[in-house]
């Protein structure tokens, strides 16, 4: 998958998950504030409840909107080896094991996964341990992440 197909699914993505979530918030809006759920004890929570995971949907909705419009502003730039890897990079890192996986540097979206099995692209954003880490580096640099007391080595085997 080019860059330009997976930008595009990104945005798919971002924009199929935006539309659920603001139907998922008008539900829950609509639940708290529905007549039949008026609160007729201090026991009687289910408005109060609906109240909260209508506020919490639509704080995600904010945030992949927020996302969305990171990734219609992002400017693709090829990988330039004298500046590293940089936001909009697509980044091919390689175990110890020999097994590959492929890395998108985005804006936002972190953890989205794009495509399927062997092909599947998963976006890190530079505020992750591993995207902090892969910032400025290069093709065949090594690349060390400590997580829950391992070290895990991995070499950049491609970037564009």
């Amino acid at each position: 998958m080019n860059k330009a197909d997976l930008l595009h699914r990104i945005i798919e993505a971002l924009e199929h998950d935006m539309l659920l979530l603001q139907r998922a918030a008008q539900t829950a809006y609509e639940a708290a504030t529905a007549q039949e759920n008026i609160a007729e004890n201090k026991y009687d929570t289910l408005g109060l409840e609906a109240s909260y995971l209508a506020t919490g949907q639509a704080r995600r909705a904010a945030e992949i909107r927020q996302a969305l419009l990171a990734y219609q502003q992002l400017v693709s730039r090829d990988y330039d080896p004298a500046r590293g890897i940089q936001i909009s990079n697509l980044v091919t890192l390689e175990d110890q094991q020999g097994h590959p996986r492929q890395l998108f540097l985005g804006p936002e979206a972190a953890g989205l996964k794009i495509g399927e099995g062997d092909r599947q692209i998963t976006v890190i954003t530079p505020r992750s341990p591993l995207g902090q880490v892969l910032l400025g580096k290069r093709v065949d640099d090594e690349v060390s992440l400590v997580l829950a007391g391992v070290t895990q080595l991995q070499v950049v085997i491609a970037a564009q």
